[in-house]
């Protein structure tokens, strides 16, 4: 988390030491869908139609008044370039879409407070200092020298930071194997730690759950590069070997491209339009491309639709599949807390216009799942139980914008489902 980066930049880049101490409450900022506006230290949350709908300087929120004097009721500037999904980070702007990068914002954001403190500067200049931070932490070769802070405390420490998987999940997984159906693991890590993620999660025949098995994916890269651009490596020892022309059989593999796998299913299938049913927790990496370059059937997991129901822990060990490690210790019961200074992943209310009637708009993230996703779910474990024929209602079913949502829509989109103003 987030004290991994901030021990480098005080000690490597020379920032101040107040990084190092989180208030106990300073969680609260870190909400999925911000972006950050790099240059002006500034974060947001926008609405469906690229209108600002909060916002923050560093971690200290603006009033509606400011809001509407900073950005009116226009649509952000960079909207147009991220609206197309096309990248989530250039030099101006960074998009907060998961949980693994999300107490990077937080960091961002303490960064911003305490270069305001000491020289009050207006453009900021702190990015390549955060991206030499990550770089450090988790390049490729991190995990094997025990380099950075984040892999050697994973590695040591499996217990604190991984949830192994539910058994109705691992059933789920071998029933779909034995009907028949053809099952992948894509994933940006690398060999090694995904090895060590697998046999703690599912076991040391973790193997056995998978036909093919695809590490540093590079995602989204995976799914819009050519084989030419970006071709597939077979693994010795965990190290990358020699780009193979073509894929031929299942196996594990590193890198590749979407193109030359949909061959190797083909063949593997007998069909030839087989369809791809693809399960991803980030909107940037996983549902959005797998979409639009591949046209695959996509499942976003969304820990947000845990946020309506107290859950009762049963006698079973049947935890969400959260992704609980990514935070030190305690201080997160779980990833679906709703942040008070952002508010509702979903919708939010129009800044400025408290005295008239509340006007609602839906959130950009909110638009991007009924967009890009077939149907979104709060975890695998919410559909293990299923029969594998069960019928979803999907997102483009009818003209609601709630229909794919499973088992029921987020309470913030039920409520408002006829007072949300259509742009």
């Amino acid at each position: 988390g987030t004290h991994f980066f901030a021990q480098y930049l005080v000690t490597e880049k020379g920032y101040d030491e107040d990084l190092l101490t989180l208030a106990p409450d300073s969680l609260d900022f870190c909400c999925k869908g911000l972006l950050l506006d790099i240059e002006e230290g500034n974060f947001l949350k926008l609405a469906e139609d690229g209108t600002v709908l909060r916002a923050s300087h560093g971690t200290k929120s603006m009033t509606s008044e400011e809001l509407l004097e900073t950005f009116g009721r226009r649509e952000w500037k960079h909207f147009n370039t991220i609206s197309g999904m096309v990248s989530r980070s250039g030099t101006q702007y960074y998009l907060y879409d998961n949980y693994f990068d999300l107490p990077g914002a937080l960091l961002c954001a303490r960064v911003v407070d305490s270069l305001d403190q000491h020289d009050g500067q207006k453009k900021y200049d702190f990015w390549k200092d955060m991206v030499a931070a990550i770089q450090h932490n988790y390049k490729i070769t991190a995990f094997k020298e025990d380099c950075g802070t984040y892999f050697p405390e994973v590695k040591n420490h499996p217990d604190k930071y991984l949830q192994r998987c539910p058994e109705s999940v691992k059933k789920w997984l071998k029933q779909l194997k034995s009907a028949g159906k053809i099952l992948l693991l894509i994933t940006s890590s690398h060999s090694d730690y995904c090895r060590l993620l697998c046999e703690h999660v599912l076991g040391n025949d973790f193997e056995e759950y998978f036909d093919i098995v695809i590490t540093n994916a590079l995602k989204p890269g995976f799914f819009s590069h050519t084989p030419n651009q970006r071709p597939f490596r077979t693994l010795e020892n965990d190290e990358e070997q020699e780009a193979v022309l073509s894929l031929d059989k299942p196996g594990w593999y590193s890198q590749g491209n979407a193109i030359q796998l949909y061959e190797l299913l083909k063949k593997m299938t007998g069909k030839l339009d087989p369809k791809v049913v693809y399960f991803g927790d980030s909107m940037h990496s996983d549902i959005f491309p797998a979409r639009h370059y591949s046209n695959w059937e996509t499942v976003f997991i969304l820990e947000e639709l845990l946020g309506d129901k107290v859950t009762v822990p049963s006698e079973t060990e049947s935890e969400p599949l959260e992704k609980k490690g990514k935070y030190e210790g305690d201080q997160l019961k779980a990833p679906y807390f709703v942040s008070k200074q952002w508010g509702s992943f979903f919708m939010d209310r129009l800044p400025g216009l408290e005295n008239a009637e509340e006007t609602l708009a839906r959130t950009w993230s909110c638009r991007c799942i009924t967009t890009y996703s077939t149907i979104a779910i709060p975890s695998l474990e919410a559909i293990a139980d299923l029969p594998l024929d069960y019928r979803f209602a999907r997102f483009s079913s009818n003209s609601s914008t709630t229909a794919g949502y499973y088992p029921l829509p987020p309470r913030a989109l039920l409520s408002n489902e006829e007072s949300v103003t259509m742009k």
